[in-house]
């Protein structure tokens, strides 16, 4: 993954950033007991998912050029190569 830019742009920090705190919160009041909280918890995980969108709809995330897996390239460019010869 470490040429494909994989997460690393300000959207998906970002995203990141805010689930973690999120499931720390529910975290936190799951332990404590208190469901209400444990339940805002979860509703800012998925605000960081609409969040992280927005971002990458506003120009910080990977642009769509960008998008190609790395994976692709690679089989194309072994698809090319000759087999090895075998010694016998």
């Amino acid at each position: 993954m470490a040429g494909s830019s994989h997460g690393h742009t300000p959207a998906a920090w970002t995203g990141v950033t805010i689930a973690i705190i999120g499931f720390t919160v529910a975290g936190a009041f799951m332990v404590m007991a208190e469901p209400l909280g444990f339940w805002a918890g979860m509703a800012i995980v998925a605000l960081s998912g609409f969040v992280g969108l927005a971002m990458r709809a506003a120009g910080l995330g990977r642009p769509k050029a960008a998008a190609q897996p790395a994976h692709q390239a690679t089989a194309t460019a072994t698809a090319t190569r000759e087999p090895a010869g075998v010694e016998g």
